[in-house]
Protein backbone atom coordinates (compact mmCIF):
# COMPACT_ATOMS: atom_id res chain seq x y z
CA UNK A 1 0.00 0.00 0.00
CA UNK A 2 2.85 2.28 0.70
CA UNK A 3 4.72 1.37 -2.68
CA UNK A 4 1.45 2.38 -4.20
CA UNK A 5 1.00 5.30 -2.80
CA UNK A 6 4.14 6.41 -3.51
CA UNK A 7 3.43 5.50 -6.81
CA UNK A 8 0.10 7.72 -6.81
CA UNK A 9 2.08 10.59 -5.61
CA UNK A 10 4.59 10.75 -7.84
CA UNK A 11 2.42 10.80 -11.14
CA UNK A 12 -0.06 13.46 -9.82
CA UNK A 13 3.55 15.74 -8.91
CA UNK A 14 4.56 14.78 -12.38
CA UNK A 15 1.41 15.91 -13.83
CA UNK A 16 1.01 19.07 -11.80
CA UNK A 17 4.73 20.01 -12.99
CA UNK A 18 3.95 19.60 -16.28
CA UNK A 19 2.17 22.96 -16.52
CA UNK A 20 5.28 24.63 -15.00
CA UNK A 21 6.98 24.14 -18.70
CA UNK A 22 5.38 24.70 -22.22
CA UNK A 23 6.46 21.78 -25.04
CA UNK A 24 9.83 24.37 -25.35
CA UNK A 25 11.25 23.54 -21.76
CA UNK A 26 10.17 27.53 -20.89
CA UNK A 27 8.56 29.01 -18.19
CA UNK A 28 4.77 28.79 -19.75
CA UNK A 29 4.00 32.09 -21.69
CA UNK A 30 2.63 34.99 -19.52
CA UNK A 31 0.84 38.43 -20.59
CA UNK A 32 1.46 40.13 -17.06
CA UNK A 33 3.00 43.79 -17.88
CA UNK A 34 2.98 42.76 -21.85
CA UNK A 35 0.85 45.20 -24.37
CA UNK A 36 0.20 44.31 -27.96
CA UNK A 37 1.65 45.89 -31.15
CA UNK A 38 -0.47 45.85 -33.94
CA UNK A 39 0.86 46.00 -37.10
CA UNK A 40 -1.54 46.22 -40.58
CA UNK A 41 -1.75 45.98 -43.75
CA UNK A 42 -4.84 46.76 -45.64
CA UNK A 43 -6.86 47.19 -48.67
CA UNK A 44 -7.98 51.50 -48.39
CA UNK A 45 -5.91 53.13 -46.58
CA UNK A 46 -3.07 51.76 -48.05
CA UNK A 47 -1.41 50.26 -45.02
CA UNK A 48 1.84 48.27 -45.45
CA UNK A 49 3.09 46.59 -42.73
CA UNK A 50 1.84 49.65 -40.51
CA UNK A 51 1.66 50.14 -36.95
CA UNK A 52 -1.29 51.73 -36.14
CA UNK A 53 -1.99 51.15 -32.27
CA UNK A 54 -0.21 49.53 -28.94
CA UNK A 55 -3.03 47.62 -27.19
CA UNK A 56 -3.32 46.72 -23.03
CA UNK A 57 -5.17 43.95 -21.84
CA UNK A 58 -7.55 44.12 -18.95
CA UNK A 59 -9.77 41.63 -17.21
CA UNK A 60 -11.81 39.72 -18.73
CA UNK A 61 -12.91 36.55 -17.52
CA UNK A 62 -15.68 35.71 -19.67
CA UNK A 63 -16.71 37.19 -23.04
CA UNK A 64 -20.38 37.46 -24.44
CA UNK A 65 -21.60 35.55 -27.25
CA UNK A 66 -22.23 38.79 -28.76
CA UNK A 67 -18.91 39.71 -28.58
CA UNK A 68 -16.30 38.78 -31.42
CA UNK A 69 -13.12 36.98 -29.62
CA UNK A 70 -9.57 35.91 -31.36
CA UNK A 71 -8.94 33.18 -28.36
CA UNK A 72 -5.03 32.28 -27.94
CA UNK A 73 -4.01 29.52 -25.75
CA UNK A 74 -0.14 29.95 -25.49
CA UNK A 75 -0.07 26.60 -23.49
CA UNK A 76 -1.37 24.64 -26.10
CA UNK A 77 1.47 24.15 -28.09
CA UNK A 78 1.91 22.19 -31.83
CA UNK A 79 4.08 22.10 -35.11
CA UNK A 80 7.69 23.97 -35.58
CA UNK A 81 7.62 26.81 -38.33
CA UNK A 82 10.64 25.55 -40.53
CA UNK A 83 10.10 28.86 -42.89
CA UNK A 84 8.34 30.25 -45.48
CA UNK A 85 9.88 31.55 -49.03
CA UNK A 86 9.52 31.12 -52.73
CA UNK A 87 11.09 29.38 -55.94
CA UNK A 88 14.32 30.85 -57.51
CA UNK A 89 13.72 29.48 -60.72
CA UNK A 90 15.26 30.58 -64.20
CA UNK A 91 12.63 33.15 -65.00
CA UNK A 92 13.56 34.94 -61.62
CA UNK A 93 16.76 34.23 -62.01
CA UNK A 94 16.47 36.03 -65.87
CA UNK A 95 14.48 39.16 -64.92
CA UNK A 96 16.58 40.11 -61.61
CA UNK A 97 19.79 40.40 -63.82
CA UNK A 98 17.53 42.66 -66.26
CA UNK A 99 17.26 45.04 -63.24
CA UNK A 100 19.74 47.68 -62.74
CA UNK A 101 22.22 47.35 -59.17
CA UNK A 102 20.17 49.47 -56.95
CA UNK A 103 17.00 47.84 -58.13
CA UNK A 104 18.97 44.16 -57.36
CA UNK A 105 19.81 45.00 -53.84
CA UNK A 106 16.25 46.67 -53.44
CA UNK A 107 14.50 43.43 -54.27
CA UNK A 108 17.00 40.72 -52.12
CA UNK A 109 16.61 43.22 -49.27
CA UNK A 110 12.29 42.96 -49.78
CA UNK A 111 12.64 39.28 -49.64
CA UNK A 112 15.94 38.20 -47.32
CA UNK A 113 16.35 40.97 -44.89
CA UNK A 114 14.39 40.07 -41.60
CA UNK A 115 14.41 43.41 -40.28
CA UNK A 116 13.94 45.54 -43.64
CA UNK A 117 12.28 42.87 -45.59
CA UNK A 118 10.23 39.90 -45.34
CA UNK A 119 12.73 37.66 -43.88
CA UNK A 120 12.35 34.54 -45.97
CA UNK A 121 14.35 31.84 -45.10
CA UNK A 122 12.98 28.36 -47.75
CA UNK A 123 13.51 28.22 -51.37
CA UNK A 124 13.12 26.18 -53.88
CA UNK A 125 14.61 25.64 -57.42
CA UNK A 126 14.55 22.96 -60.19
CA UNK A 127 16.36 20.23 -61.47
CA UNK A 128 16.62 20.70 -65.30
CA UNK A 129 14.25 23.51 -67.19
CA UNK A 130 10.39 23.98 -66.07
CA UNK A 131 7.55 26.16 -67.81
CA UNK A 132 9.39 29.18 -65.53
CA UNK A 133 12.66 28.42 -68.12
CA UNK A 134 13.16 30.27 -71.28
CA UNK A 135 13.45 27.17 -73.47
CA UNK A 136 13.92 23.15 -72.68
CA UNK A 137 17.12 21.96 -71.58
CA UNK A 138 18.97 18.98 -70.29
CA UNK A 139 22.28 18.17 -67.87
CA UNK A 140 22.95 15.59 -70.26
CA UNK A 141 23.20 14.60 -73.58
CA UNK A 142 20.85 12.86 -75.60
CA UNK A 143 21.11 9.18 -74.45
CA UNK A 144 23.82 9.48 -72.20
CA UNK A 145 21.88 7.35 -69.38
CA UNK A 146 25.48 6.36 -67.41
CA UNK A 147 25.68 10.41 -67.01
CA UNK A 148 29.03 10.92 -68.19
CA UNK A 149 28.06 13.90 -69.70
CA UNK A 150 26.39 15.42 -66.68
CA UNK A 151 27.30 19.48 -66.43
CA UNK A 152 25.01 22.33 -65.14
CA UNK A 153 26.89 24.92 -66.90
CA UNK A 154 23.34 26.20 -68.30
CA UNK A 155 22.54 27.26 -64.74
CA UNK A 156 26.03 28.77 -64.11
CA UNK A 157 25.33 32.14 -66.00
CA UNK A 158 21.78 33.53 -64.39
CA UNK A 159 20.69 30.72 -61.98
CA UNK A 160 23.49 29.81 -59.39
CA UNK A 161 24.43 33.58 -59.09
CA UNK A 162 21.35 34.15 -58.48
CA UNK A 163 20.85 31.93 -55.67
CA UNK A 164 23.92 32.53 -54.02
CA UNK A 165 23.09 36.45 -54.11
CA UNK A 166 19.50 35.42 -52.29
CA UNK A 167 21.57 32.82 -49.69
CA UNK A 168 23.79 36.46 -48.91
CA UNK A 169 21.20 38.49 -48.00
CA UNK A 170 19.16 35.84 -46.30
CA UNK A 171 22.40 35.75 -43.87
CA UNK A 172 23.79 33.22 -45.55
CA UNK A 173 21.45 30.27 -45.33
CA UNK A 174 18.45 29.25 -46.83
CA UNK A 175 16.74 25.67 -46.59
CA UNK A 176 16.85 24.90 -50.39
CA UNK A 177 14.77 22.13 -52.13
CA UNK A 178 14.95 20.79 -55.59
CA UNK A 179 12.11 19.40 -57.93
CA UNK A 180 12.50 17.99 -60.90
CA UNK A 181 9.55 18.80 -63.93
CA UNK A 182 11.20 15.67 -66.18
CA UNK A 183 13.67 13.27 -66.87
CA UNK A 184 15.61 14.00 -69.90
CA UNK A 185 13.61 12.53 -73.28
CA UNK A 186 15.43 9.47 -74.02
CA UNK A 187 14.43 8.33 -70.44
CA UNK A 188 10.79 8.55 -71.23
CA UNK A 189 8.32 6.30 -72.68
CA UNK A 190 6.62 9.29 -75.04
CA UNK A 191 10.50 10.63 -75.56
CA UNK A 192 10.10 14.34 -75.12
CA UNK A 193 10.33 15.99 -72.03
CA UNK A 194 6.62 17.73 -72.56
CA UNK A 195 3.50 16.24 -72.46
CA UNK A 196 3.56 14.15 -69.56
CA UNK A 197 4.99 10.83 -70.11
CA UNK A 198 6.68 8.04 -67.72
CA UNK A 199 9.80 7.33 -66.61
CA UNK A 200 10.90 3.99 -68.44
CA UNK A 201 11.74 0.96 -66.02
CA UNK A 202 15.31 0.64 -67.22
CA UNK A 203 16.19 3.95 -66.55
CA UNK A 204 15.01 3.87 -62.85
CA UNK A 205 18.61 4.05 -61.38
CA UNK A 206 19.86 6.10 -63.70
CA UNK A 207 17.26 8.62 -63.16
CA UNK A 208 18.10 7.56 -59.39
CA UNK A 209 21.48 8.80 -60.13
CA UNK A 210 21.04 11.77 -61.39
CA UNK A 211 19.36 13.45 -58.54
CA UNK A 212 22.79 12.70 -56.89
CA UNK A 213 24.66 14.66 -59.45
CA UNK A 214 22.53 17.66 -59.28
CA UNK A 215 22.93 17.89 -55.78
CA UNK A 216 26.60 17.13 -55.25
CA UNK A 217 27.20 19.43 -58.13
CA UNK A 218 25.50 22.13 -56.46
CA UNK A 219 27.01 21.76 -53.36
CA UNK A 220 30.13 21.91 -54.96
CA UNK A 221 28.80 25.44 -56.20
CA UNK A 222 28.45 26.27 -52.50
CA UNK A 223 25.00 25.58 -52.53
CA UNK A 224 23.68 23.41 -49.90
CA UNK A 225 21.11 21.21 -50.95
CA UNK A 226 18.23 20.78 -47.96
CA UNK A 227 16.04 18.55 -49.76
CA UNK A 228 14.37 17.21 -52.80
CA UNK A 229 11.31 16.05 -54.33
CA UNK A 230 10.75 13.27 -56.24
CA UNK A 231 8.23 15.19 -59.14
CA UNK A 232 6.53 17.84 -59.52
CA UNK A 233 3.21 17.42 -60.05
CA UNK A 234 2.98 13.42 -60.91
CA UNK A 235 -0.42 13.70 -61.42
CA UNK A 236 -0.49 16.38 -64.74
CA UNK A 237 -0.04 15.73 -68.31
CA UNK A 238 1.19 19.37 -69.01
CA UNK A 239 2.30 21.40 -72.37
CA UNK A 240 5.35 22.19 -70.45
CA UNK A 241 7.67 19.59 -68.44
CA UNK A 242 6.04 16.83 -67.02
CA UNK A 243 6.38 13.20 -65.81
CA UNK A 244 3.54 11.01 -64.66
CA UNK A 245 3.55 8.36 -61.77
CA UNK A 246 0.89 6.63 -60.03
CA UNK A 247 1.08 6.50 -56.12
CA UNK A 248 2.49 2.73 -56.44
CA UNK A 249 4.95 3.81 -59.62
CA UNK A 250 6.45 6.47 -56.71
CA UNK A 251 6.55 4.27 -53.89
CA UNK A 252 8.11 1.85 -55.37
CA UNK A 253 10.98 4.83 -56.91
CA UNK A 254 11.35 5.75 -53.82
CA UNK A 255 11.36 2.15 -52.06
CA UNK A 256 13.73 0.67 -54.44
CA UNK A 257 15.97 3.28 -56.25
CA UNK A 258 16.46 6.63 -54.82
CA UNK A 259 16.32 6.08 -50.70
CA UNK A 260 18.64 3.46 -51.53
CA UNK A 261 20.89 6.02 -53.39
CA UNK A 262 20.31 8.93 -51.66
CA UNK A 263 21.89 6.57 -48.53
CA UNK A 264 24.60 4.54 -50.47
CA UNK A 265 25.85 8.18 -51.81
CA UNK A 266 25.85 10.01 -48.35
CA UNK A 267 22.50 11.91 -48.41
CA UNK A 268 20.56 10.52 -46.17
CA UNK A 269 20.37 13.71 -44.58
CA UNK A 270 18.38 15.00 -47.31
CA UNK A 271 14.88 15.80 -46.57
CA UNK A 272 13.38 13.34 -49.01
CA UNK A 273 9.88 14.98 -50.25
CA UNK A 274 6.48 12.80 -51.35
CA UNK A 275 3.82 14.21 -54.00
CA UNK A 276 4.56 17.10 -54.23
CA UNK A 277 1.04 17.91 -56.12
CA UNK A 278 -2.75 19.63 -55.48
CA UNK A 279 -4.40 18.98 -52.32
CA UNK A 280 -7.25 16.87 -53.89
CA UNK A 281 -5.20 13.86 -54.25
CA UNK A 282 -2.97 14.34 -51.48
CA UNK A 283 -4.51 11.59 -48.61
CA UNK A 284 -4.34 8.82 -51.57
CA UNK A 285 -0.86 9.23 -52.48
CA UNK A 286 0.05 9.82 -48.60
CA UNK A 287 -1.20 6.82 -47.20
CA UNK A 288 -0.19 4.65 -50.13
CA UNK A 289 3.39 5.77 -50.09
CA UNK A 290 3.37 5.56 -46.18
CA UNK A 291 1.98 2.92 -45.09
CA UNK A 292 4.59 1.01 -46.73
CA UNK A 293 7.42 1.00 -44.22
CA UNK A 294 9.67 -0.02 -46.39
CA UNK A 295 9.26 3.43 -48.62
CA UNK A 296 8.21 5.29 -45.61
CA UNK A 297 11.45 5.13 -43.78
CA UNK A 298 12.72 7.37 -46.80
CA UNK A 299 10.11 9.91 -46.36
CA UNK A 300 10.50 12.89 -44.70
CA UNK A 301 7.43 14.71 -45.59
CA UNK A 302 4.42 15.21 -48.08
CA UNK A 303 4.57 18.30 -50.25
CA UNK A 304 1.38 19.77 -51.88
CA UNK A 305 0.18 22.44 -54.21
CA UNK A 306 -3.05 24.54 -54.14
CA UNK A 307 -3.74 24.54 -57.63
CA UNK A 308 -7.08 21.70 -57.32
CA UNK A 309 -8.90 25.06 -57.79
CA UNK A 310 -8.61 24.47 -61.58
CA UNK A 311 -11.78 22.14 -61.38
CA UNK A 312 -13.85 24.68 -59.83
CA UNK A 313 -13.71 23.86 -56.43
CA UNK A 314 -12.56 25.40 -53.75
CA UNK A 315 -9.40 24.68 -51.25
CA UNK A 316 -9.24 21.21 -50.06
CA UNK A 317 -7.66 22.13 -47.00
CA UNK A 318 -9.72 18.64 -45.37
CA UNK A 319 -7.10 16.89 -47.05
CA UNK A 320 -4.31 18.11 -45.54
CA UNK A 321 -5.68 17.99 -41.86
CA UNK A 322 -6.19 14.09 -42.12
CA UNK A 323 -2.65 13.65 -43.48
CA UNK A 324 -1.45 15.48 -40.16
CA UNK A 325 -3.73 13.34 -38.30
CA UNK A 326 -2.92 9.82 -39.55
CA UNK A 327 0.49 10.32 -40.73
CA UNK A 328 1.35 12.46 -37.57
CA UNK A 329 5.53 11.27 -37.38
CA UNK A 330 5.94 12.93 -41.36
CA UNK A 331 5.99 16.68 -42.05
CA UNK A 332 3.73 18.30 -44.02
CA UNK A 333 5.58 21.58 -46.31
CA UNK A 334 3.65 23.40 -49.16
CA UNK A 335 5.76 23.59 -52.22
CA UNK A 336 4.22 25.52 -54.91
CA UNK A 337 1.20 27.84 -55.17
CA UNK A 338 0.70 31.14 -57.03
CA UNK A 339 -2.14 33.22 -58.94
CA UNK A 340 -2.37 32.04 -62.35
CA UNK A 341 -3.50 34.09 -65.69
CA UNK A 342 -1.14 36.93 -65.18
CA UNK A 343 -2.64 39.73 -66.50
CA UNK A 344 -1.29 43.21 -65.98
CA UNK A 345 -4.31 44.88 -65.50
CA UNK A 346 -4.99 43.61 -61.80
CA UNK A 347 -1.18 43.94 -60.81
CA UNK A 348 -2.82 45.86 -57.97
CA UNK A 349 -5.78 43.63 -56.87
CA UNK A 350 -5.94 42.81 -52.81
CA UNK A 351 -7.46 39.58 -53.79
CA UNK A 352 -4.24 38.23 -54.71
CA UNK A 353 -2.99 38.36 -51.46
CA UNK A 354 -6.56 37.23 -49.89
CA UNK A 355 -5.58 34.07 -51.62
CA UNK A 356 -2.26 33.61 -49.70
CA UNK A 357 -4.30 34.95 -46.36
CA UNK A 358 -6.72 32.02 -46.47
CA UNK A 359 -3.97 29.24 -47.74
CA UNK A 360 -1.45 30.45 -45.09
CA UNK A 361 -3.91 30.38 -42.38
CA UNK A 362 -5.40 26.72 -43.31
CA UNK A 363 -2.56 25.15 -44.18
CA UNK A 364 -0.63 25.93 -40.80
CA UNK A 365 -3.50 25.49 -38.40
CA UNK A 366 -3.62 21.69 -40.15
CA UNK A 367 -0.16 21.36 -39.12
CA UNK A 368 2.23 22.20 -41.87
CA UNK A 369 5.74 22.90 -41.26
CA UNK A 370 6.74 25.44 -44.36
CA UNK A 371 5.55 26.94 -46.90
CA UNK A 372 7.08 28.23 -50.54
CA UNK A 373 5.58 30.37 -52.90
CA UNK A 374 5.96 30.25 -56.32
CA UNK A 375 8.61 32.28 -58.62
CA UNK A 376 9.81 35.39 -56.47
CA UNK A 377 10.34 37.47 -59.51
CA UNK A 378 9.02 37.65 -63.10
CA UNK A 379 8.83 40.16 -65.70
CA UNK A 380 5.67 42.62 -66.78
CA UNK A 381 4.48 39.54 -68.71
CA UNK A 382 4.33 37.35 -66.12
CA UNK A 383 7.31 35.49 -67.06
CA UNK A 384 9.36 34.30 -68.63
CA UNK A 385 7.86 30.77 -69.51
CA UNK A 386 8.86 29.07 -72.80
CA UNK A 387 5.02 27.54 -73.07
CA UNK A 388 3.16 30.95 -72.52
CA UNK A 389 1.70 29.63 -68.83
CA UNK A 390 2.15 33.77 -67.42
CA UNK A 391 1.28 33.53 -64.01
CA UNK A 392 1.28 36.51 -60.71
CA UNK A 393 4.45 36.88 -58.41
CA UNK A 394 4.64 38.69 -55.19
CA UNK A 395 6.77 41.12 -57.17
CA UNK A 396 7.01 41.61 -60.94
CA UNK A 397 9.72 44.22 -62.45
CA UNK A 398 8.94 46.15 -65.52
CA UNK A 399 12.49 45.25 -67.43
CA UNK A 400 11.54 48.48 -69.43
CA UNK A 401 11.90 51.00 -66.57
CA UNK A 402 14.14 48.56 -64.22
CA UNK A 403 10.58 49.34 -61.35
CA UNK A 404 9.56 46.92 -58.90
CA UNK A 405 5.51 46.19 -58.46
CA UNK A 406 4.70 44.83 -55.23
CA UNK A 407 1.63 42.88 -55.35
CA UNK A 408 -0.79 42.13 -52.34
CA UNK A 409 0.33 38.99 -51.90
CA UNK A 410 3.84 40.09 -51.53
CA UNK A 411 2.48 41.93 -48.04
CA UNK A 412 -0.06 38.97 -46.88
CA UNK A 413 3.33 36.66 -47.33
CA UNK A 414 5.53 38.92 -45.18
CA UNK A 415 2.81 38.93 -42.19
CA UNK A 416 3.81 35.67 -41.32
CA UNK A 417 7.40 35.50 -42.77
CA UNK A 418 8.68 38.38 -41.22
CA UNK A 419 6.81 38.20 -37.82
CA UNK A 420 6.50 33.90 -37.44
CA UNK A 421 10.22 33.02 -37.63
CA UNK A 422 11.77 29.67 -38.14
CA UNK A 423 12.05 27.69 -34.69
CA UNK A 424 8.68 29.37 -33.61
CA UNK A 425 6.44 27.19 -32.13
CA UNK A 426 2.06 27.19 -33.50
CA UNK A 427 -0.28 27.74 -30.46
CA UNK A 428 -3.99 27.09 -30.19
CA UNK A 429 -6.03 30.09 -31.73
CA UNK A 430 -9.86 30.31 -33.17
CA UNK A 431 -11.87 33.35 -33.69
CA UNK A 432 -15.71 32.86 -33.08
CA UNK A 433 -17.01 33.89 -36.00
CA UNK A 434 -15.56 32.47 -39.41
CA UNK A 435 -15.69 36.31 -41.10
CA UNK A 436 -12.26 36.10 -39.13
CA UNK A 437 -9.05 33.76 -39.65
CA UNK A 438 -6.38 33.65 -37.21
CA UNK A 439 -3.01 31.45 -36.60
CA UNK A 440 -0.53 32.15 -34.06
CA UNK A 441 2.89 31.50 -33.24
CA UNK A 442 5.55 31.75 -30.23
CA UNK A 443 9.08 32.62 -31.55
CA UNK A 444 12.18 31.69 -30.60
CA UNK A 445 12.55 35.29 -28.49
CA UNK A 446 9.25 34.70 -26.71
CA UNK A 447 6.74 36.67 -28.70
CA UNK A 448 3.71 35.83 -29.29
CA UNK A 449 2.50 36.47 -33.12
CA UNK A 450 -1.14 36.26 -33.81
CA UNK A 451 -2.16 37.11 -37.33
CA UNK A 452 -5.73 37.95 -37.93
CA UNK A 453 -7.26 38.35 -41.46
CA UNK A 454 -10.67 39.45 -42.40
CA UNK A 455 -11.49 38.87 -46.05
CA UNK A 456 -15.33 40.34 -45.62
CA UNK A 457 -16.43 44.54 -46.36
CA UNK A 458 -17.09 44.66 -42.73
CA UNK A 459 -15.21 46.66 -40.20
CA UNK A 460 -15.24 44.09 -37.22
CA UNK A 461 -14.39 45.03 -33.38
CA UNK A 462 -13.03 41.73 -31.47
CA UNK A 463 -11.17 41.46 -28.37
CA UNK A 464 -7.83 39.46 -28.36
CA UNK A 465 -8.48 37.05 -25.53
CA UNK A 466 -5.41 35.22 -23.44
CA UNK A 467 -6.20 33.28 -20.24
CA UNK A 468 -8.97 35.82 -18.40
CA UNK A 469 -7.57 39.01 -19.68
CA UNK A 470 -8.26 40.95 -23.02
CA UNK A 471 -7.63 43.77 -25.48
CA UNK A 472 -9.70 45.21 -27.97
CA UNK A 473 -9.04 46.13 -31.27
CA UNK A 474 -10.58 46.51 -34.85
CA UNK A 475 -10.23 44.50 -37.77
CA UNK A 476 -10.64 46.74 -40.74
CA UNK A 477 -12.25 45.10 -44.26
CA UNK A 478 -9.63 43.52 -46.59
CA UNK A 479 -7.19 43.41 -44.34
CA UNK A 480 -4.63 41.04 -42.29
CA UNK A 481 -2.82 42.26 -39.07
CA UNK A 482 -0.23 40.57 -37.27
CA UNK A 483 -0.79 41.18 -33.51
CA UNK A 484 2.78 41.03 -31.59
CA UNK A 485 2.46 40.83 -27.71
CA UNK A 486 5.54 41.45 -25.85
Amino acid sequence: MKKEFLIACFIAGGLAGSNLVNAQGTAPFSIDNKSVKVIVSEKEAGYKFTPTETLQFTDKAQPAETEVSVFVDPSKTFQTMLGIGGALTDASAETFYKLPKDKQKEFLTAYYDSDKGIGYSMARTNIQSCDFSSGTYSYVKEGDASLKTFDISHDKTYRIPFIKAAMAAAGGKLNLFVSPWSPPAFMKDNNDVLHGGKLKPEFDQSWANFFVKFIKAYEKEGIPVWGLSVQNEPMATQKWESCLYTAEEERDFVKNFLGPTLHKQGLADKKLIVWDHNRDLLYQRASTLLEDPEAAKYVWGVGFHWYETWTGAGQQFESTRRVHESFPDKNLIFTEGCIEKFDLANINDWSLGERYGLSMINDFNAGTVAWTDWNVLLDEQGGPNHVGNFCFAPIHADTKTGNLMYTSSYYYLGHFSKFIRPGAKRVSAVASRDKLLTTAYINPDGKLAVVVMNKTDEKIEYFLWIKGKAAKTTSLPHSIATLIIQ
